[in-house]
């Protein structure tokens, strides 16, 4: 599968099925994920792969209304840092810039291996700072929900969880969000 392949393919899906997580698995997650440029290269990503299924069910417990559907997932990447791991340059904070594009390396090679990688915003961070023990001074930026896409669409998901299973949601036309000068 060529990048764009993987730009094309890749999908949030909801429904999901269990994956077997090996530890080759998750280092090569990684590893396309550390490959992203970063400022200075300074890589200020930090990852905490859990597929324990116990502390998987702790994280769950984290997780906003509506993501009832990741408790089906085999893993959970929780992504985090702070704006002092990375360049401050006349007051643009570029961690948060670089983590985006080490997620998205990630995500693309999780699409290249046939895995579902769904990044979400719907947890509570200092439950996921408590059980995880990560410092105060950290942010929790996303938790990747790893897992298969099933064959089927599950009950637990909401209508509007269920329509986008079968279809893209609709991507902006080019005018609305570029523009050539």
């Amino acid at each position: 599968m060529d990048v764009y392949e993987a730009i094309e393919k890749r999908r949030t899906f909801r429904s999901l099925e269990e994956i077997i997580i090996t530890e080759e698995l998750i280092k090569d997650l990684a590893n396309s994920a550390i490959l992203a440029p970063s400022c200075f290269n300074n890589q200020p990503e930090k990852f905490i792969f859990i597929k324990d299924k116990e502390m998987l069910k702790n994280i769950f417990s984290a997780l906003s209304k509506g993501n009832e559907w990741a408790q089906f997932a085999s893993m959970i990447i929780v992504v985090y840092s702070k704006k002092e791991l990375d360049c401050d340059l006349k007051g643009r904070e570029y961690y948060l810039f670089d983590i985006g594009l080490s997620v998205g390396f990630l995500l693309l090679r999780a699409t290249e291996l046939g895995i579902v990688a769904h990044p979400i915003a719907g947890f509570d961070e200092n439950k996921v700072k408590e059980i995880l023990n990560i410092e105060e001074e950290m942010k929790v930026i996303t938790l990747i929900i790893i897992g298969k896409k099933f064959s089927k669409i599950k009950d637990i998901l909401t209508e509007k969880q269920k329509l986008q299973e079968d279809n893209r949601p609709e991507r902006k036309k080019f005018e609305e969000f570029a523009k050539i000068i």
